[in-house]
C-alpha cells in the first residue's frame, strides 16, 4: 500500500472529472435505461473514439481542437444514424445498436493496424488516463455540461428523438476524452440500475451519491495499490451500487408494501 501516492494535485482534479462527468451522466442515464437502449453509450462513445483515432492518424494534437472537432464530428453523426435506424428498425434496435458499436470498436483497431504504438493508444482510449487531466482542461468540458444541463432540464421534453441523439453525442464526446470508454459506459448505467426504481428526484440524487462514492474509492484504491484508475473506478462502481441496492433492498417490493 502506497500512501506517498495520494498526492491531492493528482487525486483532486481527477475526482473533479469524475464529478463533472456524474453530473449529466446520471440524468441522461436513466433516460437511456427508460428508453431500453442500453448500450447506445457504448457505441456512442466508441464512434467518437474512431474519430479521435482518425485525427490521430490525420496527424492532428490529440489534446487540441482538432481531435475534438473529429470526435464531436463522429459521434454526432452516429448519433444521428441511430436516431434514423431507431425508427427505421425499432424491433431490432438494440441489436442494431451492438452492431455499430463492433462497426466503430474494429475500425480503429484496423485505422491502428500499422501504429507501432496502436494498442497503448487504443487502451487508453478505452480505460482512460483520468489522473493526467487537469483543472484548466476542466473548464471547457464544464461550460459545455453546464449548457448540456440547462437544455436537458429545460428543454427535454420538446427535444425529441433527434435532439436527444445530438445532446449525448455532446456530452458522450467530450467524456470520452476525460475518462475513456468504458467508465463513460459504467457511468451512464451503473448508478441508474442501482436506483431506477426510485423516484425522478430521490434517485438522480442517490445515483449521483453512489457515483461519487464509487468514483472516490476506485480513484483511492488505483493510488494505493497502482492499478489502472479507470479500471479500478469501474469496478468500485459496480461495488458501491450493489451495496447500495442490497442495503437499500428492493425498492418495488417496498412501495407495494407502503402501498
Amino acid at each position: 500500500m502506497n500512501f506517498d501516492a495520494l498526492d491531492l494535485s493528482i487525486l483532486g482534479p481527477a475526482m473533479l472529472a469524475g464529478l463533472l462527468v456524474l453530473s449529466t451522466h446520471v440524468p441522461m442515464g436513466r433516460e437511456v435505461l427508460a428508453r431500453g437502449i442500453i448500450f447506445i453509450d457504448l457505441a456512442v462513445a466508441q464512434i467518437a473514439g474512431l474519430g479521435v483515432i482518425a485525427a490521430h492518424r490525420m496527424d492532428l494534437e490529440l489534446a487540441g481542437y482538432g481531435a475534438e472537432i473529429a470526435a464531436g464530428t463522429a459521434a454526432i453523426s452516429g448519433a444521428l444514424l441511430l436516431s434514423w435506424l431507431e425508427k427505421r428498425f425499432p424491433e431490432v434496435q438494440e441489436a442494431v445498436i451492438g452492431v455499430v458499436f463492433v462497426l466503430a470498436a474494429t475500425g480503429g483497431i484496423l485505422l491502428l493496424a500499422d501504429d507501432p504504438h496502436g494498442g497503448e493508444q487504443l487502451k487508453d482510449l478505452l480505460v482512460g488516463q483520468i489522473l493526467w487531466v487537469n483543472l484548466s482542461s476542466l473548464v471547457p468540458v464544464a461550460l459545455l455540461y453546464a449548457a448540456v444541463l440547462a437544455m436537458w432540464f429545460g428543454l427535454r421534453k420538446r427535444l425529441g428523438r433527434h435532439g436527444f441523439y445530438l445532446l449525448f453525442a455532446l456530452t458522450v464526446t467530450a467524456s470520452v476524452q476525460l475518462v475513456g470508454v468504458y467508465l463513460v459506459f459504467a457511468s451512464l448505467i451503473i448508478p441508474a440500475i442501482a436506483t431506477r426504481a426510485m423516484p425522478l428526484r430521490s434517485g438522480l440524487a442517490l445515483a449521483f451519491g453512489v457515483g461519487t462514492l464509487g468514483y472516490g474509492l476506485g480513484i483511492l484504491l488505483s493510488a494505493l495499490f497502482d492499478l489502472p484508475t479507470g479500471a479500478m473506478i469501474v469496478w468500485a462502481l459496480a461495488g458501491t451500487s450493489t451495496a447500495f441496492v442490497a442495503w437499500r433492498g428492493d425498492g418495488r417490493s417496498r412501495r407495494q408494501e407502503d402501498g
